[in-house]
């Protein structure tokens, strides 16, 4: 791996926005799939698990939170990976150590096996194809990239309305170490998506441009392993705890669901079936929320839509407690695959457009593992209100709540501590573009390229001659004291 090519290509490089990005898109769908509807999937074999192994369901039930805790939790390391070796060779041994795990586990002699294989092996390879299959996405799609996105995460209900019927076939006719395996040689299938993804390569006319002096376009700064200079960031720092917050709620509902219909006495089939209407109407939201986030008008205010997205997620937890039939439970279930869908579609969208293209690996990362001991707190917590109080509605309120604050959290800490305006009239604006091209004004304050103006705004007006118009631009405000305040478009 040593000799791979990393795919972080020189500064500049405009996002095609097509082409072979529509097969990156493709492999990221599959991604996107394994990696939410795996843990979910593989449930179906619980009672057989439990069985064997003589164990409770509280033992099975730690493989798909381990499996989530390192989806999550080894987010950081899959950005150390990828910008050291690259997306697609991490990608193809991720795949490997998914199909691994499973076939491993197939073997298992104790529970213990199961958590180490399936939980530990096969949930780092989900989560080595995971990151990086987003980041080339984000890196092969800028004007559609909201599109791109709903469409990718429209995998995940895909994938678990395929995954879970095909585990209980599998289950059926070769028992759990059977189905195991089958579902190892699945998951080679990440290492097909892997190969996909294909590194950009800057061409001549997207390249730097040939008069500036052979230092600017040879020297290029040593890229950061993890980069935690995105804390400095305060869009940064507040979609994080946002995201925090809301995943404490975000994923109690569907745990929940189920049982709470057949608590009100509905038969084990047609309570499962809520599931699938959730799914169902999830697939559609996802894309369509992508859609609508693409729009010039929509989207330099893609923050707010994503605050909207959780506000709605969370008013739907709380009507959602107050219903007593199936009916209510069903219109509940409509409501919260759409709001849950637009989440899932915009969730990323939002981060890259806070931290840009080349931030993007490392805050990615960072934010997941923030999330990752969100995500072990919230099922279970609520678990413990349901024994301590033996009603759902104190769940789904629980839920709400933690939700709607979240939405609180982004909505306002973007208008009040993004947006706000300077009042001093002498406020000085510039554009941050890429890094090489920051290089290059530097050189041209110190004399260096005489025949290149300061940015607009500044002391003499000029322009900026190597602004691609598929890089993501931020603005800055700077201030009396020289300060710099991040404004998210």
């Amino acid at each position: 791996m040593g000799g791979a090519v990393v795919d972080d290509g020189p500064p500049g490089v405009k996002a095609p926005d097509g082409g072979w990005g529509w097969a990156v898109l493709a492999g990221c769908f599959v991604i996107t799939g394994f990696s939410y509807a795996f843990p979910k999937a593989v449930s179906v074999f619980f009672k057989e698990l439990i069985r064997e192994f003589d164990v409770g369901y509280s033992d099975t039930a730690w493989i798909s939170s381990i499996l989530l805790a390192m989806l999550y939790g080894t987010g950081p390391l899959c950005s150390v990976l990828v910008n050291r070796f690259g997306c697609r060779p991490v990608m193809m041994v991720g795949g490997l150590f998914a199909s691994l795990g499973m076939i491993l586990a197939s073997f298992a002699t104790s529970i213990i096996h199961i958590y180490l294989c399936t939980g530990v092996i096969t949930g780092l390879g989900l989560a080595l194809n995971f990151q990086p299959s987003l980041i080339m996405l984000n890196r092969y799609f800028n004007l559609k990239r909201p599109l791109a996105n709903g469409l990718a995460a429209a995998g995940s209900p895909v994938a678990l309305c395929c995954l879970s019927p095909l585990g209980q076939v599998l289950q059926y006719q070769y028992g759990w170490r059977g189905g195991f395996l089958i579902l190892g040689g699945i998951l080679l299938n990440c290492c097909a998506c892997g190969a996909l993804m294909r590194p950009l390569i800057a061409t001549k006319a997207q390249g730097l441009d040939e008069s500036a002096p052979p230092a600017a376009t040879e020297e290029r700064p040593k890229k950061k392993l993890l980069d935690f200079s995105v804390f400095k960031d305060r869009g940064f720092v507040i979609y994080t705890t946002a995201a925090s917050i809301m995943v404490l709620g975000l994923f109690v509902p569907p745990v929940f669901v189920v049982s709470y219909a057949k608590t009100l006495g509905y038969e084990d089939t047609k309570s499962a079936l809520l599931l699938t209407i959730l799914g169902f109407v999830d697939m559609f939201a996802r894309p369509l929320s992508g859609l609508i986030a693409g729009m010039k008008c929509v989207r330099p205010k893609s923050v707010y839509l994503f605050g909207f997205a959780i506000i709605f997620n969370g008013c739907t937890d709380l009507i959602g407690s107050q219903a007593t039939d199936y009916s209510g439970l069903v219109v509940f279930c409509i409501f919260f695959g759409i709001s849950y869908g637009m989440v899932g579609a915009l969730q990323f969208e939002v981060l890259m457009a806070i931290v840009g293209t080349e931030k993007f690996s490392s805050a990615l990362g960072l934010v997941l593992l923030m999330e990752a001991v969100a995500v072990l707190l919230g099922p279970p917590g609520a678990g413990r209100l349901l024994d301590a109080t033996h009603q759902y509605m104190h769940v789904f309120l629980l839920a709400g709540c933690e939700v709607t604050l979240s939405a609180f959290v982004i909505t306002l800490g973007n208008f009040f501590c993004i947006r706000k305006k300077q009042e001093d009239p002498e406020v000085n604006m510039e554009m941050a573009v890429t890094a090489s091209e920051m290089e290059r004004l530097n050189r041209a304050d110190e004399g260096q390229e005489a025949d290149k103006g300061e940015m607009p705004g500044g002391k003499e007006n000029g322009t900026v001659d190597a602004v691609m118009p598929g890089e993501v631009v931020m603005m800055k405000e700077k201030g009396e004291e020289g300060g710099d305040e991040n404004k998210m478009l």
